[in-house]
């Protein structure tokens, strides 16, 4: 079963729906007991990293995720649940993420006419071919709306990068651990197919 990580940061029912439409059940719960017995867990979130951060550690959910993750289960991280994976974000201060993966997460310093936050459709292009992506095309369009994006330390968990006036990192990968930038579950047919991947790992 999916478990889908409820810390009331994100639309988690259109990411159940999205692992509905292809062929799978998904639960949502903040219970740690719940998470802690998952089979695979997902993270999404949109909103400002501290706050997420506190939810998390108030609902008792840090312990759990960390478990999960040090246990080789298969863990997807979207949008802010990808940020959230790394040591240090620069959004409104400096906060601690979960400090799974050496890096920082940094706001968008772009010139005119690129605006933040970074919203709508652009192109992906994959680094490396983690089983996430099996089906999915080099420069496949994926929907994203972000006005931070993370910098990882280690070049090689770097799955997917997007240029907006500069290339960033979009998607992330190491061993069971996978995390977009964009929103898989608003990104129509190949967003799905991601979905549908992470699903059947």
């Amino acid at each position: 079963m999916i478990t889908i990580i409820d810390y009331q940061m994100g639309n988690l029912r259109s990411v159940q729906k999205g692992f509905e439409r292809v062929g799978h059940q998904a639960v949502i719960t903040s219970d740690p007991v719940e998470i802690a017995r998952a089979e695979k867990l997902v993270l999404p979130g949109v909103g400002a990293f501290a706050d997420a951060m506190s939810e998390l550690e108030r609902r008792k959910l840090v312990g759990p995720i960390l478990a999960a993750i040090g246990d080789g289960k298969p863990f997807l991280g979207i949008c802010l649940g990808l940020q959230l994976l790394f040591e240090t974000s620069y959004e409104n201060g400096c906060h601690q993420g979960l400090g799974v993966l050496a890096g920082e997460v940094v706001r968008f310093d772009l010139p005119a006419p690129f605006k933040v936050p970074h919203m709508g459709w652009n192109q992906t292009r994959i680094r490396q071919q983690a089983p996430l992506l099996t089906d999915v095309e080099q420069e496949t369009y994926f929907y994203f709306v972000h006005s931070y994006y993370v910098v990882p330390r280690d070049p090689e968990v770097v799955a997917m990068e997007t240029d907006y006036h500069q290339p960033f990192c979009s998607m992330i990968w190491r061993n069971n651990l996978v995390a977009t930038q964009f929103h898989p579950e608003k990104s129509q047919t190949k967003g799905l197919v991601l979905l549908k991947n992470f699903a059947e790992l």
